[in-house]
Parts: C-alpha cells; structure tokens; sequence
C-alpha cells in the first residue's frame, strides 16, 4: 500500500480552533491523555532516580514514552473511528469529522510508536522499552477490542494505564523493583474511580455506541459507584507506599493521607446518590488529585 503524506482536511474543519492543523494532531494524540503520561513517567524517573540526575536520561524516557503513547492513541481511534462517529463526545475527533485520512492515521501511529519504541530501547534501556511495546499492545489488542465484549475491559484497560510510572522506574533504576510497583499500583488504583465517573457521566453514549461497559449494564447504578467506592479505598493505602519504602518523606505522607480521604469522600458521596452531578464531582476531584499527589512525591523525594 502507497503511503499518503499526513494531510488535513480544511473543508471538512470547523471554524476556530478545532480547526487549526495543531489541534487536530493534539486531538489525535489525546494530548490531555498524553500529557499525563508525561507526568506519571516523570515522577517514576525522579523518585528512582539515584545520585546526580542525568537530564539527558530523563528526557528520552519521557519523550520515548510520550511518543509511544502518541502512536497508541492515534492507532485506537483509527480501530475505534466507526464507534467514535456515534458518541457526540467523540464525534468531532479527526476520522470521524474526516480531518484526517485513515491511511495518514495508520502511518503516522506506527511511525510514531517504531520511534518511541527505538529511542527507549537505544537510549534508555531493553526493559523500558518492552514495557512500553506491551504497553501499546495490551492496549490496541486487548483493552480496546474488549470494550465492545465485556464490562471487564475498565480494570484491564487499567494495566497499560498504570504502566508509565513503571517504566520511568525502570528508566532510572534499569530493573523492576517493589517501589516501582508501588508506583503502579497507584496509577492501577487512582484509575477506576476516574473511569467509572466518566462512564457514568456518557453511559448514554456509551450505550448508543456499543461498548460494554458496567455503567451501561448497571441501570441503578450502584455496581458502578461502588467499584469507584472500593478501589478508592484501595488507593489510600497504597498511595502511601512510596513513605513506606523510603523514596518520600513525611509531608509526602500528609499529603497523600489528606488527599485520600478528601477523593474517598467524593467516591462516597457518589456511592450515597448515584447522579451525573455526583459523578461530575468525583471526575473533578480525580484530576486534581493526582497531580497534586505526583507533585508532592517530587518536592518530597527522600535522598538515595
């Protein structure tokens, strides 16, 4: 097959912003996405890290990383295009609006990951990057297609979620270890409220377009709240494992604890009155939660 130059669509582009060429690749690549990728991967770098930081190091683990996050972002919506099309929240992404060409999707994705995947392995290391391939993998071939099969696919989908934190572990420290799990776990955890507030929120959508998810299923609701209750609860004490094994020191874990209990109640309150708004809440307070954690971890770091 003939491989097409990456082109945009100006007739088919909305006015404003949406329709500048940047914003269409950023919307490819879910950049919001993407950026916490960035983050996550940061923050396993710079807690692993040992000794005086090697700058060079950090910015081919994130930017390997990020470009392996690219690729599978652009990959499952040229999979996902037909469903996407249905959802008003995903209908205006590049291939449904028609801004991009699929091919242009298809090379640009694995061009994209090859390159990601070849920068981690040349100038970081093996492990990293086989963390990242299963990462786009588990991704594009497991979690994507399961959606459409079973409402299972949240808690997978959460594995290669919660692996950037790992591999900028690995970045720093070149092997796997149970701190970095520690940082996976986290990621693991912190995931499934956030999800199942979105899920909530279109499961309408969700329905229309076929994806098999337990918001749909659960008419009431109350599965729902309580898999985003319970794994809230969970996250509390794992969030306070990077204290526990040395790598953050004691305001980390005055952090971490406050910030816990104020997502549980936000996870709860959902649980007590299952509503969009409640759900709205607790979205909210996922996205808050996590960079002020993350962040904490850094300016807390304990000296190895």
């Amino acid at each position: 097959m003939k491989a097409t130059s990456p082109t945009v669509m100006p007739a088919d582009v909305d006015a404003g912003t949406r329709g500048s060429a940047m914003s269409v690749w950023m919307e490819l690549f879910k950049a919001r996405l993407s950026g916490l990728v960035v983050l996550t991967t940061l923050a396993g770098f710079y807690v692993g890290y040992q000794g005086a930081m090697d700058w060079g190091l950090l910015l081919h683990s994130v930017c390997g990383t990020t470009l392996l996050a690219f690729g599978a972002a652009a990959l499952n919506q040229l999979i996902e295009h037909e469903h996407d099309a249905l959802m008003s929240r995903t209908e205006n992404r590049p291939l449904p609006a028609k801004r991009l060409t699929p091919s242009t999707v298809l090379w640009v994705g694995v061009a994209v990951s090859v390159i990601g995947f070849a920068q981690l392995y040349i100038r970081v290391n093996p492990l990293t990057a086989l963390l990242g391939a299963l990462t786009s993998v588990s991704y594009l071939l497991v979690y994507t297609p399961l959606k459409r099969v079973t409402s299972l696919n949240t808690a997978i989908g959460a594995i290669p979620g919660a692996l950037p934190p790992l591999m900028g572990w690995t970045a720093a420290r070149g092997r796997l270890s149970v701190e970095g799990w520690g940082l996976f776990a986290i990621l693991f955890f912190w995931q499934l409220p956030h999800f199942m507030a979105i899920a909530w929120m279109y499961r309408e959508e969700y329905r229309k377009a076929g994806f098999a998810m337990l918001a749909v299923e659960d008419e009431g609701g109350h599965r729902t709240a309580g898999q985003a209750l319970s794994h809230t609860l969970g996250l509390l004490p794992v969030s306070l494992t990077p204290f526990a094994f040395g790598l953050a020191g004691k305001a980390y874990f005055v952090t971490a604890l406050l910030l816990g209990l104020a997502f549980l109640y936000y996870a709860f309150r959902f649980y007590r009155e299952v509503n969009r708004a409640n759900a709205r809440r607790l979205f909210f307070a996922s996205i808050i939660y996590l960079p002020l954690l993350l962040v904490m971890m850094v300016i807390d770091k304990t000296k190895l």
